[in-house]
């Protein structure tokens, strides 16, 4: 079933004023809140374009600079994997380490926060009020809100972590994270190397292994410009160019990159 803030996207994706305002009837509303609190599976589909877009381009980048030097098709595979199964490893790593490092720094933040409420409640109260006078409340409407929010540690603190401090809390899980990334860079990362795989098996990409190997990497660049729109909701054309541009670029350069050091080489 559809969820409530889902039915908002695809309401303001179609400018649909009436889905818009069944979306937020207090009945959606208070119904759907105890579920909204967690993390859509969708949300790591970023991660996985992210890890797709490298894992195609950094692949092919790898494939192309061998072709560019005249290499084996055995190398292109053997340093292709090597670059699939490392660079995708080293990659999701990163993005779970990264991810774990900005939890804890929240969290860290938010300990403190909570600390100087005990501890210095005066002067975090101060703060409060600062903070909504800047959002234009005054007089009675001033102490009023800052009352109420002083009231609840909890609200006290999330108003001082996301307002003072620009710091919300992810609800998604480093590890999926990572496993989203590395997912994306393997199973599409691969389609550059597929010809060449191939290319033991059948005549066909025998004769034409390069040739191929661009046609099937237009294809995956093609699938993940399509897929990206899916997640940045712009223009379908423009987002496919932009992937086909930015991984044929980076081919072009690994391309005569390889063919320079090739020369070079040679006549050395």
């Amino acid at each position: 079933m559809q969820s409530r803030i889902a039915k908002a996207r695809s309401a303001f994706d179609k400018k649909d004023v009436s889905m818009a305002a069944r979306a937020h009837t207090a009945n959606s509303i208070h119904g759907s809140m105890h579920l909204e609190s967690h993390v859509p599976t969708g949300q790591y589909l970023g991660e996985f374009v992210y890890g797709a877009i490298d894992g195609t381009i950094t692949t092919f980048a790898v494939v192309a600079g061998a072709a560019g030097a005249a290499l084996s098709p055995g190398i292109v595979v053997i340093l292709g994997f090597a670059n699939l199964l490392a660079d995708g490893f080293s990659m999701a790593s990163g993005n779970f380490l990264s991810e774990r490092a900005q939890r804890d720094f929240v969290e860290k933040e938010r300990k403190r926060e909570e600390w100087e409420i005990e501890h210095v409640p005066d002067g975090e109260r101060d703060e409060i009020r600062q903070i909504f006078r800047k959002k234009g409340f005054k007089g009675k409407d001033l102490d009023r809100a800052v009352k109420i929010v002083t009231s609840d540690k909890k609200v006290w603190v999330d108003t001082m972590m996301a307002d003072e401090l620009g710091l919300l809390e992810s609800q998604k899980s480093p590890l999926r994270t990572a496993g989203s990334t590395y997912f994306g860079f393997i199973t599409i990362g691969i389609i550059p190397l597929l010809a060449y795989v191939l290319s033991y098996f059948s005549p066909f990409f025998q004769q034409h292994t390069f040739r191929n190997a661009v046609f099937m990497t237009l294809a995956a660049l093609i699938i993940i410009g399509i897929v990206k729109r899916y997640v940045t909701k712009k223009n379908l054309w423009k987002s496919v160019a932009e992937t086909v541009f930015v991984g044929g670029a980076a081919a072009v350069i690994a391309y005569y990159i390889g063919a320079f050091l090739r020369w070079i080489i040679v006549v050395y």
